[in-house]
């Protein structure tokens, strides 16, 4: 099972959708958003799917007018150019991890289940969470804890982790979670939930990932062409925030001589929208979501 898209209406109504444009749905997952774009396009229009995960090609599309291309969404300007599209009209990314992703247990997504420690959203790449784990020094590991998950134990938990792999791997959730739990701080679900969320985005290089997305988007966006952008932490929201705001990821833009910077988008919210209270209540993933639309000047 796929997730219900988030916001439809408000995605849909910040792409403006032109009925002979070209859109891209740069997470493609379970094609609910991609459905809704190509209801609102005429025989003229295309749309452009992105998913990395081999499972989301079950959902595609038998319509001429829509292609999934099986890729990051950060190599969104290569793969474009070679279906001999160099602009396009609007571009959508849901940065969420699928429903699917999270509930099937043999993907290693989430702490409910047992199964090995994999967390890869592409299959084809080699390195598992297992891997992080069992390879990285126990300074990167605090690094990744505490910067991807916020984990306010980090390097306790980093030190414990090599403690143990140096007498046995830690292969699975379960090993996982049975070193965790004398360290856990607070509520054990939303602990729990920082420190997968710190792995699953280092195993994924989630957010470098979203900077090479943003600046393809920005390059093959034509002028007026709008960005719509779904985040649901500060990590994914940040440097969203910032590029659309000055085009770099940092919270201090670059300028010239005369102290002034190139702004790369006309931003339409001023605060990123959030679902109804009507959605939140239908579709708990929902809650935390926050839209942010922009077009290209």
């Amino acid at each position: 099972m796929y997730h219900n898209p988030v916001m439809l209406t408000e995605c849909l109504d910040g792409l403006e959708i032109k009925p002979n444009g070209i859109y891209v749905d740069a997470t493609f997952g379970g094609g609910g958003h991609s459905r809704a774009i190509l209801a609102r396009l005429n025989e003229q229009g295309q749309l452009f799917g992105f998913d990395q995960d081999a499972d989301a090609v079950e959902n595609t599309i038998l319509d001429t007018r829509f292609t999934l291309i099986q890729n990051n969404f950060r190599n969104l300007k290569r793969c474009l150019r070679v279906e001999g599209v160099r602009q396009v009209d609007g571009i959508l990314a849901d940065f969420g991890v699928s429903s699917h992703q999270i509930d099937a247990a043999e993907r290693g997504f989430s702490f409910r289940f047992e199964a090995l420690l994999d967390m890869r959203m592409n299959q084809n790449d080699t390195k598992t969470a297992a891997d992080i784990l069992n390879q990285a020094t126990a300074e990167e590991l605090q690094r990744i804890l505490g910067e991807y998950g916020e984990v306010r134990n980090a390097r306790t938990v980093a030190q414990r982790l090599v403690e143990v792999r140096n007498t046995r791997p830690i292969r699975t959730i379960e090993d996982f979670v049975g070193i965790l739990e004398p360290m856990i701080f607070g509520n054990r679900s939303k602990y729990l939930a920082q420190v997968f969320q710190a792995l699953r985005i280092s195993v994924n290089d989630e957010i470098g990932a979203i900077h090479d997305f943003l600046e393809d988007a920005l390059a093959v966006l034509k002028p007026g062409g709008r960005l719509v952008t779904m985040s649901y932490h500060s990590l994914e929201d940040r440097p969203v925030k910032n590029f659309f705001k000055h085009g770099t990821f940092g919270d201090e833009p670059e300028k010239d001589d005369f102290g002034n910077f190139t702004r790369p988008f006309h931003i339409l919210t001023k605060k990123p929208l959030e679902a109804s209270a009507a959605e939140q209540r239908e579709n708990p993933r929902s809650r935390s979501a926050k839209l942010r639309i922009a077009s290209k000047l």
